[in-house]
């Protein structure tokens, strides 16, 4: 089923839509969320949430709209949710990664901690998956141009702390 149809059956609420979406879209949301969180589980729990929100809210969607913006869209605030409340855990840290399920460098890891969500969110949207800046701008909310600063500033400050 191409994305058209997709986004079709997805505003008709046929059942079999939600399935064809996490097909279609769960590894990519996963990629994406492990990026931000840096954590695999965490990220696993966010996708879940993901398109637990996606199926509970699809009568918010709005035709016309790209229904994979919108669920990106969704993965990044429940992404930031997540990433507020494992710093309200003041007395409980974060959980040790597990081997071999992480595909990120320690390194790289210690770099990417360094930047904030939004920031992690914008260079894997470019880096990762070769996103203009106007997808990221329907993901992420914000004027092309504004992304386009704010991707230059972070990927600066990657490069930083991946020289330390």
């Amino acid at each position: 089923m191409d994305a058209q149809a997709l986004d079709a059956s997805f505003v008709a609420e046929e059942e079999d839509a939600l399935s064809q979406m996490i097909d279609r879209y769960g590894q990519p949301l996963l990629r994406y969320c492990h990026h931000i969180l840096c954590d695999y589980h965490e990220a696993q729990d966010a996708v879940q949430i993901t398109f637990y929100k996606a199926y509970t809210h699809r009568a918010r969607f709005q035709p016309g709209t790209n229904l994979s913006a919108w669920l990106y869209r969704l993965a990044y605030t429940t992404c930031v949710d997540l990433l507020r409340r494992r710093k309200r855990q003041l007395f409980a840290p974060p959980p040790a990664p597990a081997e071999n399920t992480d595909y990120i460098g320690p390194e790289l890891r210690q770099a990417l901690l360094t930047l904030s969500a939004e920031e992690r969110a914008l260079i894997f949207g470019r880096v990762m998956e070769e996103r203009s800046y106007e997808e990221l701008a329907q993901m992420l909310g914000k004027s092309a141009a504004t992304l386009r600063k704010r991707y230059e500033r972070a990927r600066g400050k990657l490069a930083r702390a991946l020289t330390k």
